[in-house]
């Protein structure tokens, strides 16, 4: 869940450069370097559960490999934004400098990718999923096991 964050305001500061260009306004740059700044951080925390995850898939598995190239372009879009924002430090351009966003849409169009590939571990290949996960299983704050009601509704 630690994702949606990073990637919307990594995506959103995006927005916000095209919108800084047009306009020319510096406060609507400084609202896209603190999306960046913000989302570099959300990023950061993410992969460490990422890197956790990966970590308990199998060897040699499709997932374990796909696991590491959305993990390894993950850490590449957050390295092409923090580029970017030190170009916005140092560079102090209004709007900043177009390789900075160029950058940015780069990252942004890497990120599209890895997330297919994260939605590929979870939906496609169960990872993250726990084992008796369905459609009527109590919710995690209840405390019940998640076979419990699999099993009642089986024997019903």
């Amino acid at each position: 869940m630690l994702i949606v964050f990073p990637l919307g305001l990594l995506a959103t500061s995006l927005v916000f450069d095209f919108i800084s260009a047009g306009t020319g306004s510096a406060r609507v740059a400084d609202i896209s370097f603190w999306m960046i700044a913000s989302g570099i951080i959300g990023g950061l925390a993410a992969a460490l559960f990422g890197l956790i995850d990966w970590l308990g898939i199998p060897d040699g598995t499709r997932a374990k490999r796909i696991g590491a190239l959305h993990g390894i372009g993950n850490v590449v879009v957050v390295g092409l934004f923090v580029i970017s924002l030190l170009i916005r430090y140092y560079g102090g351009a209004t709007p900043p400098a177009a390789i900075a966003i160029v950058l940015s849409g780069v990252g942004v169009a890497l990120a599209l990718v890895t997330g297919w590939l994260g939605g590929e571990l979870v939906d496609r290949l169960a990872v993250g999923v726990d084992e008796g996960a369905h459609a009527d299983a109590p919710s995690s704050l209840s405390r019940r096991p998640i076979s419990e009601h699999a099993t009642v509704t089986a024997r019903n």
